[in-house]
């Protein structure tokens, strides 16, 4: 190892193992490499993990289980589920790939599975987390109250419908905003949509707290349902009643009913050759791997194709709403291919891991729990799941943007002082390295320059 190192101690891509990793054995045993693997500077060993990654993805899109199954056994000799940053999303990466692998077995994966037991109360309590370790849904939360409250000046009833209603803080800061108006509070009604009868129990509780509190006249109307399966007549709209729709990080999913007779194209192997974690990121990933057409395309025709989301959106359409503010993941994991999917979810993914490594202890339990039931499930659904059982299905702002205009949407511009809101709360609480970009009057919100979320605003036009 000493004849490896430079002269002055430091180390480089040139000087260290990764040149030589063609020339060596990594099957584990006697004299294995993988003591003096694990030696390696962070920024080496990731830019080696997605590496390891890649080559391991493209064996399991070719189906080629056994080597597969030894990229998998090198990569969890290095990766670590509470490590640096692409340790812990190397750790998530292979159990993704592994479950898809066993999927091959229906019975071998639905025996392991068996015994599982999703819990509400522990989904719930991830999803605060989230929400505590990382400012989006804040941010979320803030603009889409602003923009409501800037629709809704003079309105004397208002009616808010909340597309996945379960946290109850985005509404509890409105009703503290609506009691301060100047010429008084609206009497306020909000729709709550959940397939938990026992979440939306506690979203009523909460508010209908808060509005006591600030003597408020309020209602909340709870609906059981999944969004796919909502019928228009549980909204309760009523006629005089303005009407806002809120939808935060729920559209996508609906986007896993317009596939069901759709073919994957056969897969494409990807290459690497960057030195550099950085330079794989942003060249060999964006650069190596071209999307198949139907993943890129924003044609009206292929947008149209999407039948579920398009009966959703004009269902919403006809009700006329004022304003409707919609939160995306701003990644494109929705393409036919394996492959691609697995490279945008790992541009994605670093970021949102890099965010909670710079903020939260590596120790933290909250951190984990937000990486493992949130972010690992996400991934685990991106790449295992195919058909109607893949719902992490997020697509870019400019799919989103043709979609609604094709359901008879126009765009409202989100205001400046909604951004100037959101800005001091990234000052108040401290959140260096996030930044807000605002794109044809929507906004954009990044960790450094990767874009992450996007809040676009739209109302009901009708034509004559």
């Amino acid at each position: 190892m000493s004849g490896m190192a430079q002269e002055d101690g430091s180390s480089s891509i040139s000087s260290s193992p990764l040149h030589l990793f063609s020339l060596m054995s990594l099957s584990p045993g006697i004299g294995s490499p993988y003591p003096w693997l694990r030696e390696m500077e962070s920024e080496e060993r990731g830019l080696y993990l997605i590496h390891l990654l890649v080559a391991c993805a493209n064996h399991v899109a070719a189906g080629n289980i056994e080597n597969a199954n030894i990229g998998l056994e090198q990569i969890n000799h290095l990766a670590s589920a509470d490590g640096d940053t692409m340790q812990r999303i190397a750790a998530y990466f292979t159990e993704a790939l592994a479950n898809r692998m066993l999927k091959g077995w229906p019975g071998l994966y639905k025996a392991i599975n068996s015994t599982k037991i999703t819990s509400v109360s522990e989904d719930i309590l991830v999803k605060r987390l989230f929400f505590d370790l990382c400012p989006f849904l804040r941010l979320s939360y803030l603009i889409t109250n602003q923009a409501i409250l800037e629709a809704m000046e003079g309105e004397k009833m208002v009616h808010i419908i909340d597309l996945c209603s379960s946290e109850p803080a985005q509404w509890m800061n409105l009703l503290q905003s609506f009691s301060t108006r100047p010429e008084g509070p609206p009497h306020l009604r909000i729709t709550g949509i959940h397939q938990q009868k026992e979440v939306l129990e506690q979203m009523a509780l909460r508010l209908n707290e808060e509005a006591e509190r600030l003597d408020i006249p309020f209602q909340f109307n709870p609906v059981a349902s999944r969004l796919d399966n909502l019928e228009i007549e549980a909204l309760r709209h009523k006629s005089g009643e303005a009407l806002a729709i809120s939808s935060v990080l729920q559209l996508h999913t609906l986007l896993a009913f317009d596939d069901e007779n759709k073919k994957s194209p056969p897969s494409k192997q990807v290459l690497m050759n960057s030195k550099t974690l950085g330079d794989f990121l942003k060249k060999d990933i964006t650069n190596a791997f071209s999307p198949s057409p139907d993943s890129t395309s924003s044609s009206p025709l292929s947008m149209a194709n999407s039948a579920k989301m398009m009966n959703i959106l004009n269902t919403l359409w006809t009700l006329s709403p004022k304003l409707m503010v919609v939160t995306e993941q701003e990644s494109n994991h929705n393409g036919f291919s394996l492959m691609e999917r697995v490279l945008q979810a790992l541009i994605f993914y670093a970021a949102l891991f890099d965010c909670l490594e710079s903020t939260v202890p590596r120790a933290s339990l909250e951190r984990q729990k937000v990486e493992k039931m949130l972010f690992g499930e996400e991934i685990k659904n991106i790449i295992a799941c195919e058909g109607l059982e893949r719902r992490v299905r997020h697509e870019k702002l400019e799919k989103w943007v043709t979609r609604l205009e094709l359901a008879g949407f126009g765009r409202v511009h989100l205001s400046y002082n909604g951004l100037l809101l959101a800005t001091r709360l990234l000052q108040n609480y401290g959140y260096d390295g996030y930044k807000m970009k605002e794109e044809n009057g929507c906004v954009v919100i990044c960790w450094q320059n990767q874009p992450l979320y996007s809040i676009s605003a739209w109302k009901s036009i009708r034509y004559s």
